[in-house]
């Protein structure tokens, strides 16, 4: 790649930063539509094929999607409040058995719990002032949300006419390298997304399952959860792990807890030697290390938003380096799966 080419990449990188920083809202919406774009596609796409017109095809999959959506909320809640409730008579037991512990090893416990209390009182105003950027939070992303549902629903419909009315406002001599450009970034992201919910879905099926056979509270929200983790590669699974292992130790004690850590990382290490490798294939494939920095700096660019799409952006920037032949102009190389 020329020098004066690659400078005219650096720079185009650094505005697309500066919008998402500052539009963040706005470019985090067009993001996530496309995502729901890449997963709702297909069975529109194929709905097509079998003679229904654009606009009944996007209908019966965005409504067939709003119905399973509100199907799973229905599932989760009932079981969710029964087993905080569950767990609140549990956690005495579990605080009482920690403090036990900390006695045993010499730990002051109570003077640590009269800290805590004091740090909290202290930091009363704080908390407060967090609690009201959190609600301002809580209010951008039900914004975002519905703006990106939107989004998806004009893309699924019309997707391929807009993107062809973006080409024809290019210079002709550049049409080809945008259009093969911006094919590569669409079939990363539909991989990715279709290849990350997958294995999540794997994962939290049998994680749930174990979780429920253990008898476990809530173990079906911590099985969505575990299927939400995985899109926070690395660091997700990581999490939902180590709540689940949390939510044992508190309702059934130490031995459940340690059984829940063997058949998460039991879980964990098949999906990733086994199950990822299959489905996301070498062109979408990050090494930990590349996919813990991208999660970090996505983090301090976009927050909780910046570190879930860190993954996927890094995926497409991987492939566009891998098709050079893209940004020197000439034909697309074929991503192989």
């Amino acid at each position: 790649m020329k020098p004066w080419r690659a400078l005219g990449w650096i720079a185009i990188i650094a505005v697309a930063i500066y919008c998402v920083v500052h539009l963040q809202t706005v470019i985090m919406s067009i993001i996530i539509g496309v995502f729901f774009t890449a997963l709702l596609l297909p069975p529109a796409r194929w709905l097509r094929r079998r003679g229904l017109g654009r606009g009944l095809a996007t209908t019966a999959v965005f409504v067939g999607g709003l119905l399973l959506a509100a199907a799973l909320i229905a599932l989760l809640v009932p079981p969710t409040v029964s087993g905080i409730s569950e767990m609140s008579d549990s956690l005495g037991k579990a605080l009482r058995e920690l403090r036990g512990i900390g006695a045993r090893l010499g730990i002051d416990t109570e003077h640590l719990a009269a800290q805590a209390g004091d740090y909290v009182s202290k930091r009363g105003q704080q908390i407060t002032t967090t609690a009201l950027t959190g609600a301002r939070t809580v209010g951008e992303i039900v914004i975002g949300s519905v703006l990106a549902l939107i989004l998806a629903i004009y893309f699924v419909h019309g997707g391929d006419r807009l993107f062809q009315w973006l080409l024809e406002l290019m210079p002709v001599s550049s049409r080809g390298r945008i259009r093969a450009t911006g094919e590569l970034i669409f079939d990363v992201v539909g991989r990715y997304i279709r290849g990350v919910a997958l294995v999540g879905l794997v994962d939290g099926f049998f994680i749930g399952l174990a979780l429920w056979i253990l008898g476990v509270p809530i173990a079906l929200p911590l099985a969505v959860l575990t299927f939400v983790g995985a899109f926070l590669p690395v660091v997700g699974a990581f999490l939902a792990g180590l709540l689940a292992a949390v939510v044992a130790f508190v309702a059934k004690g130490w031995l459940i807890a340690l059984i829940v850590v063997a058949v998460t990382l039991l879980v964990q290490q098949i999906e990733g030697h086994v199950l990822a490798p299959q489905i996301y294939g070498r062109a979408l494939d990050l090494p930990g290390a590349v996919i813990l920095v991208a999660i970090a700096v996505g983090s301090l660019l976009a927050g909780i938003t910046g570190a879930f799409l860190a993954a996927p952006v890094a995926s497409v920037i991987v492939a566009l380096l891998r098709n050079r032949d893209i940004l020197g102009g000439g034909a697309l190389a074929p991503a192989r799966a």
